[in-house]
């Protein structure tokens, strides 16, 4: 069986799960209104990889504008890994990618065109396989393959301990005198299985409202 994804229904029933288990994050949830991640989705896998590479230490908005001249170099159709490879870095660097991400572009459609990553077979794998396998990519560690589980598979159970947002949301909610680690995050979030990817997405949302 292959590993499960969210569904908008699956959406919903995380909503009241995570609402009746922890009042803290229920309350956020109660503010903030349905769960929007799907509104997240990339178009395919490829386009989802890349757009992470070009995000990275980047804010939304310089993100998008790069990446959006970068999509533009192929107007023929969505993004395929033997059209990227075939640009020289001059081009590449033209839209905006510094050196080093050009080189992890580079890489990951290499590994692509080559055979040693499969993006058709990728959602057959399980959660920690497919961060094993976007890990050998260079570039990409566990958050930015986490949020490809979270954002492109819709994998319903991920929880980015090493994210910041995350971090400071529940030092926030939780009235925390220190920034939780890891293993407080992991325990804390034991309530919110089996949609602990539901639960961080509020989370970043909380980091909105009105202390």
């Amino acid at each position: 069986m292959p590993p499960q994804s969210l569904t908008p229904e699956d959406y919903a029933t995380a909503r009241r799960v995570l609402m009746r288990r922890d009042p803290v994050l229920g309350a956020a949830i109660k503010t903030i209104g349905p769960c929007l991640m799907a509104d997240r989705q990339r178009d395919d896998h490829l386009t989802a990889l890349t757009g992470s590479i070009v995000s990275q230490q980047l804010s939304t908005k310089a993100a998008a504008t790069i990446f959006g001249r970068f999509q533009a170099l192929f107007p023929a159709g969505p993004l395929q890994a033997p059209a990227i490879l075939a640009l020289d870095e001059a081009s590449l660097r033209g839209v905006g990618l510094s050196g080093q991400k050009v080189r992890y572009v580079r890489d990951l459609c290499e590994r692509i065109v080559d055979g040693r990553l499969v993006l058709d077979e990728i959602e057959t794998l399980d959660d920690e396989a497919v961060v094993e396998r976007l890990m050998a990519v260079k570039g990409f560690g566990r958050w930015t393959a986490e949020m490809f589980l979270m954002f492109r598979l819709h994998r319903p159970d991920v929880l980015p301990v090493d994210d910041l947002g995350i971090v400071n949301a529940v030092q926030r909610l939780y009235g925390l005198r220190t920034r939780p680690d890891a293993t407080k995050l992991k325990t804390l979030g034991e309530a919110w299985r089996p949609y602990r990817s539901v639960a961080s997405w509020y989370l970043w949302q909380s980091l909105k409202l009105e202390p």
